[in-house]
């Protein structure tokens, strides 16, 4: 068996094991099994973070420790028409050439390949390595849950390699930071005097991560929805039942859906205005997407929101912004500030909105959080935000980068790209709890992350253990 299939048989066992955010208990009662079975010791933190020991090969014992660092959970995404149930069902896979993915759910290759790199370096005996510590993190996606949870001690290696980036050949050495905003509009319900009722569905959307493809002219659901709705209001007044977009801060809104109260005479105005709403974002997003589709059917009429309420709801949906807010003014092509409107819904009577803010330059996060805050503000509802996380600053001259780019253009003959990315990752969190850390981020090819077409390219993996392996190999 090759390293890669090796690779590939431990990720699918830790596929079969349910893990969304904040229900990681089971895999890692795995990992804690593994670690015993394997001689390693491992310990779990107040936050559920885990860390395995083990100890350097023959003529590394006295190394310095090295840190493998990923984390467990992952984006729990389907299709509409997938029946998989992510609290219960293992992840079903599929090869296609050099690409594997699962059956119309995220893959969770972000960032279970990791774990599986991780347990593979430790198990296979030809693999010369100083002392790791595999640190793996919980609730990394809802907002670097478990890793700002950390406290100072729970591991001593000064050297950290994070194995959550998704393109192979590049080393990642800085992030950005992030931040929450949240939106809670209270409704009135009361008979709105309208004997019909539809239902909106914005579906047909690529979807993807907020950070690495908020600059790829993707649409967001949330946003096509409000635009929808707002093109209905001016065909005939409606008065809202329902409303729901999006699945998860961190991902691009595929599909959303509202139902409304109109008149019936109203119905063929709000028909017209959707087939002509339809041409214009698919003419509008040609070169990014393909079968934006805006569906209407008719519902049963029930309690709805007054008509004053429903058109603050479109306001709030027009006006909060989504994508790209700045580019960097000192790294051409890179995105230094973007907002995600990322969920809306209605929960206890109010209408809930969640967006998620990112930047390099943590003040200009905070202006956009304090703007969408604003906005809220102005339409009459309760607006808060979470803790902001820090990014991660760039270090040229760091001598772990140094020794990364020597390993890895000396073994492919290429020097790898060093960049720096407009996603969080850990390195971020754990540096500013921990301070001197060398730290870099690298990892197989994965991609469409946090969408049902995520895919991780085969032939990388094997990159990514070569790389390692030398690299370890060299750290005495």
């Amino acid at each position: 068996m090759t390293p890669t299939q090796t690779i590939l048989n431990i990720f699918e066992q830790l596929s079969a094991i349910p893990r969304g955010s904040g229900n990681e208990a089971a895999i890692t009662r795995w990992l804690q099994d593994w670690a015993a079975k394997h001689g390693c010791p491992s310990q779990v933190d107040q936050a559920g973070n885990l860390l395995i020991r083990a100890p350097g090969t023959a003529g590394y014992e006295n190394a310095p420790a090295i840190v493998l660092q990923g984390h467990m959970d992952m984006v729990c995404e389907k299709t509409p028409d997938s029946t998989h149930d992510f609290t219960r069902d293992s992840i079903r896979f599929i090869t296609e050439g050099e690409w594997l993915y699962a059956d119309r759910t995220t893959l969770g290759a972000d960032n279970g390949i990791a774990i599986a790199i991780g347990l593979a370096l430790i198990e296979d005996p030809s693999v010369a390595h100083p002392p790791l510590e595999l640190l793996f993190t919980v609730e990394e996606e809802v907002g670097l849950g478990g890793a700002g949870l950390l406290k100072p001690g729970f591991f001593s290696g000064k050297t950290l390699l994070n194995l959550d980036s998704e393109d192979e050949g590049t080393f990642i050495i800085g992030c950005a930071g992030g931040q929450k905003a949240e939106i809670y509009l209270p409704l009135t319900w009361q008979a709105a005097g309208l004997g019909a009722a539809l239902h909106l569905r914005v579906s047909g959307l690529r979807g993807g991560h907020s950070g690495v493809d908020i600059h790829k002219h993707y649409a967001s659901a949330n946003k096509l929805l409000g635009r929808a709705l707002a093109r209905i209001q001016r065909a005939s007044p409606i008065a809202l039942m329902h409303i729901h977009g999006g699945t998860a801060h961190n991902a691009i809104a595929r599909e959303a859906a509202a139902s409304f109260l109109c008149a019936k005479d109203g119905i063929p105005a709000i028909e017209n205005a959707m087939r002509e709403l339809e041409k214009t974002l698919n003419a509008e997003y040609s070169a990014s997407e393909s079968g934006i589709a805006l569906r209407l059917s008719p519902v049963a009429p029930g309690r709805a929101a007054t008509l004053s309420d429903t058109a603050k709801v479109i306001h709030l949906l027009t006006a909060i912004p989504h994508g790209v807010a700045e580019m960097s003014a000192s790294v051409e092509g890179f995105v230094e500030t973007s907002n995600n409107l990322a969920k809306i819904e209605i929960v206890d009577d109010a209408l809930h909105i969640t967006t998620s803010q990112r930047s390099t330059v943590m003040s200009r996060m905070e202006e956009l959080t304090a703007r969408i805050v604003a906005i809220g503000l102005l339409a009459g509802a309760e607006s808060t935000n979470t803790p902001a996380y820090p990014g991660w600053e760039p270090d040229t001259r760091s001598p772990l980068l140094k020794r990364s780019v020597e390993t890895y253009q000396g073994l492919f003959g290429v020097a790898p790209k060093v960049q720096m990315i407009h996603a969080g990752l850990e390195c971020g969190t754990i540096g500013a709890i921990y301070g001197d850390l060398d730290m870099i981020s690298l990892g197989a090819t994965i991609e469409n992350p946090h969408s049902p077409t995520e895919r991780l390219h085969i032939p990388s993996v094997g990159k990514v253990w070569d790389y390692l392996v030398a690299f370890l190999r060299n750290a005495k």
